[in-house]
């Protein structure tokens, strides 16, 4: 190869990055979700490591999450030991006074991300996923009463407060693209009709490592 040629892969290879953010309409972004059956056999809540101290601060993802999330910043002692403070939960548009009352919701539970290609992943991608602070949409501080109604079923069995459905079908469509998880043909099918319902939305997500 020519010196240029190799400039230009070079320059080529440090201008597109290996994971690069991508940006869809929803519509688009649904369609482009892979179909598969879900099969739950072999799931257990532990495979998932997770509410770990990724970068040894002393705060779990658990609290990491609360902080990030927190619309008044709460009281911080000890070994990240939070109190007060107040966050909104979007799910059921409910305003929650101290963590107490909060559950830190994986948006793509943890058992439906088995069902949709985990249950082939490695332990450590797995961790990766239950504690992912690379994406905002992943995990979420909603109320404890919400978070169990919904438990670990998809959109084409529970779905939030009105007002928040569009956006739950977006960052629903972007977690389940970002880890590269399939749909069953029902949440498909569901997906597709909420997202006709949700014009002008873009999806952006960038692909975990």
């Amino acid at each position: 190869m020519s010196l240029a040629g190799v400039l230009a892969a070079t320059a080529l290879a440090v201008t597109t990055p290996a994971h690069a953010q991508e940006t869809l309409p929803l519509q688009t972004a649904v369609a482009a979700l892979p179909v598969a059956d879900e099969d739950r056999t072999g799931y257990d809540r532990d495979l998932f490591r997770h509410w770990i101290d990724a970068d040894r601060d002393g705060c779990s993802t658990r609290a990491e999450v609360l902080l990030e999330e927190a619309t008044t910043r709460p009281s911080v002692t000890g070994r990240c030991t939070l109190s007060e403070g107040e966050w909104y939960s979007w799910y059921d548009d409910t305003f929650v006074a101290g963590p107490r009352g909060l559950d830190i919701d994986h948006l793509v539970p943890l058992a439906e991300a088995w069902d949709s290609g985990a249950s082939n992943w490695s332990a450590e991608r797995r961790e990766r996923y239950a504690n992912d602070l690379g994406d905002e949409r992943a995990l979420v501080a909603v109320t404890a009463r919400s978070n169990r109604q919904k438990a670990d079923q998809d959109p084409a069995e529970w779905l939030p407060n009105g007002a928040a459905i569009c956006r739950y079908v977006a960052d629903w469509t972007a977690v389940k693209h970002r880890w590269a998880l399939s749909v069953d043909p029902v949440e498909k099918q569901t997906l597709t009709d909420l997202a006709a319902g949700c014009p002008d939305v873009p999806v952006s997500f960038t692909p975990a490592d």
